[in-house]
């Protein structure tokens, strides 16, 4: 991988780096009543130019282990429940996501209980973070183990009982006992909704076309302390749409799809109010650049996508994004979710963050094998290069990224 002029620690500059990760893992299974799961890793970056951060390197350590196991099964549905380190993942990611694409993950320890059936499926989970991917602290040689000042619970649920629609609904609390003034943590209460739908369009009883649609938004409420202020009254949110269509019958089935995210931010930090969203542990990389500059806060994203298929192994993306401040009064938020560059500095006035254009190609060469390279380019706009502590020029970003399954 290779970049230059990122918005990550380290200040400026171009580098390269390698990563590599191991992740073995064993299942145990008596039949659909108990399974016992045991995943190992081993990430590490080597040839690195500026500061390893917390995604790129966990030195031999857990993963995931849990019991999971049949509590209960009625004539429609079955309810589970999982304790021990695991994974979680939601809806459409904005908010909980395992972050597959890091080198490391994301990890939590606890407890979660599930119910399936055909038409609902609801999650409760009360669990604490323990990788540095889920902001624990940085340890890359040091065994894991959960951050205790910090509870991560929930409740989600989704509606499938109408053909080709789903329904999420949804409340989240992430509790932070010791809450920082230079991040966005706190006591924080998110409740929000979800809708997908897909629309086949047909000729006769040939289906020519595919629509795709998405809308999402949370309104966030407790207490935060922040950029000076303290015990912060939360009044804050997000908006996401996402609309699509796939010709179905066409040569390489070309997709075109436009994406809109508004994430609050806050126009006054001297009100006692705490304005700006938090996007608690997303997957920032499907949707705010591939480069990985942006967290989500105190973001507007207005993006045109396209895809195109040339063979059945082969794909090919391309992503336009313009980006801006929500409030010119409130920092940048790189993907870490930390202020840019420090929460006391006044920056720039102007919201013109940038643009950033994506191209990327995966090739499923076998069943086991996948292959895939991006390039990205971001021109920072004048919230950036009016903003002498930023100083930051045009960044441009490659990677090259091989994925085998044994």
């Amino acid at each position: 991988m290779n970049e230059t002029d990122r918005l990550r620690p380290g200040g400026p500059g171009k580098s390269t780096y390698d990563l590599w990760r191991f992740t073995p893992h064993i299942e145990l299974k008596r039949g659909d009543a108990f399974t016992a799961y045991v995943e190992a890793i081993d990430a590490s970056i080597f040839n690195e130019e500026l500061p390893v951060t917390g995604i790129d390197e966990n030195r031999a350590d857990l993963l995931q282990v849990y019991g999971d196991f049949k509590i209960a099964k009625g004539d429609d549905g079955t309810l589970r429940g999982r304790v021990g380190r695991q994974f979680l993942k939601y809806g459409s990611q904005h908010l909980v996501s395992p972050l597959a694409w890091s080198n490391t993950f994301r990890n939590f320890e606890g407890v979660r209980l599930y119910y399936t059936s055909s038409d609902w499926d609801i999650d409760a989970f009360a669990t604490r973070p323990v990788n540095a991917g889920a902001g624990n602290i940085f340890r890359p040689t040091s065994a894991d183990h959960a951050d205790q000042s910090k509870w991560f619970t929930g409740v989600y649920t989704t509606w499938k009982g109408t053909k080709d629609q789903k329904l999420d609904l949804y409340w989240i609390w992430a509790d932070e006992d010791n809450d920082r003034l230079n991040r966005i943590d706190g006591d924080r209460h998110t409740l929000g909704a979800r809708w997908e739908a897909k629309h086949a369009v047909k000729e006769c009883d040939r289906v020519v076309g595919t629509w795709n649609l998405e809308l999402e938004g949370a309104y966030q409420f407790g207490e935060e302390s922040f950029r000076g202020g303290i015990d912060q009254d939360i009044q804050a949110g997000f908006f996401s749409a996402i609309a699509g269509y796939t010709w179905n019958d066409v040569a390489w089935t070309p997709s075109v799809k436009g994406l809109f995210w508004y994430g609050s931010g806050d126009d006054d930090p001297t009100d006692g109010d705490n304005n700006t969203v938090s996007t608690l542990y997303p997957l920032g990389h499907a949707y705010w650049g591939i480069i990985d500059n942006l967290n989500g806060q105190n973001l507007l994203d207005y993006s045109l996508q396209g895809s195109v298929k040339p063979s059945s192994k082969l794909t090919l993306v391309s992503a336009l994004h313009w980006f801006e401040k929500a409030e010119s009064s409130d920092p940048i938020y790189n993907v870490a979710g930390a202020p840019f560059p420090n929460p006391g500095a006044p920056g720039s006035t102007d919201k013109d963050i940038g643009t950033e254009v994506d191209l990327i190609a995966t090739y499923q060469a076998t069943k086991n094998l996948q292959v895939q390279a991006g390039y990205s380019w971001f021109f920072y706009g004048d919230a950036v290069t009016q903003d002498a502590a930023i100083n930051r020029g045009d960044a441009d970003f490659f990677y090259f990224m091989s994925t085998l399954k044994f």
